[in-house]
């Protein structure tokens, strides 16, 4: 398949994040084209010292209450201009599980999700039509009860959307972005992406992709 030139979009909104299953790493970046995810990012949220959440005894041997996360109710912004194409909303937000031990209850339900479809694995998400007609911006895991914008409305890069959740495909409150050619999710493609401009501990990097657990926040 022929690659274009990558979509460049703003970062879902301020604050640091922590960049993991970047496509800088490799692509298929999730380890699967399906869904139209081929250079997805995911995007975590985390404080001044690099750290999503507390860590304690949960961290290593049980799940965790995602509302002590940085990424909890973080707002989250239109990473780029255009026309909401769909929404979804409704999907319960998880338990957290960073453990080794929780997470495999987590992995035997994921096949359940993905039959489910973009409301099993994106949870609360919004889509935008970027052209009429495609590339369309998936921005996901948004928090139950917190999508503002309908299908129809058209939305500016940096406008509000919703906040970070820990709804459907996750474990920890992050924003999970890509790039797709079609709202078929069936056949989709996905489509690489960049980010217009960002600050590293190196200074700003323009219309790149972060490393892996590279940590960036808006220039």
């Amino acid at each position: 398949m022929e690659v274009g030139a990558p979509l460049v979009l703003e970062l879902p909104g301020a604050g640091r994040w922590q960049a993991r299953n970047s496509p800088a790493r490799r692509v298929p970046s999730h380890g699967t084209d399906a869904f139209g995810g081929r250079y997805a990012i995911d995007l975590v949220p985390v404080d001044a010292r690099g750290r999503s959440g507390p860590i304690g005894w949960r961290t290593l041997l049980a799940t965790e209450d995602p509302t002590g996360f940085a990424g909890w109710g973080r707002p989250v912004a239109a990473p780029v201009g255009g026309v909401v194409a769909l929404v979804h909303d409704g999907e319960p937000d998880a338990r957290v599980r960073r453990s080794p031990l929780a997470y495999p209850g987590f992995a035997l339900t994921q096949a359940a999700r993905a039959r489910r479809g973009l409301p099993g694995l994106a949870g609360n998400c919004v889509v935008i039509d970027v052209g009429a007609g495609g590339p369309f911006v998936l921005v996901a895991h948004l928090r139950n009860g917190s999508v503002g914008v309908r299908p129809g409305e058209r939305v500016a890069a940096g406008q509000p959307i919703g906040v970070c959740g820990n709804s459907g495909n996750s474990t920890q409150p992050h924003v999970h972005l890509q790039v797709s050619d079609s709202l078929d999710w069936t056949t989709a493609r996905g489509l690489p992406l960049a980010f217009t401009a960002y600050r590293t501990e190196s200074g700003i990097v323009r219309e790149a992709v972060p490393d892996e657990a590279q940590v960036i926040e808006s220039a």
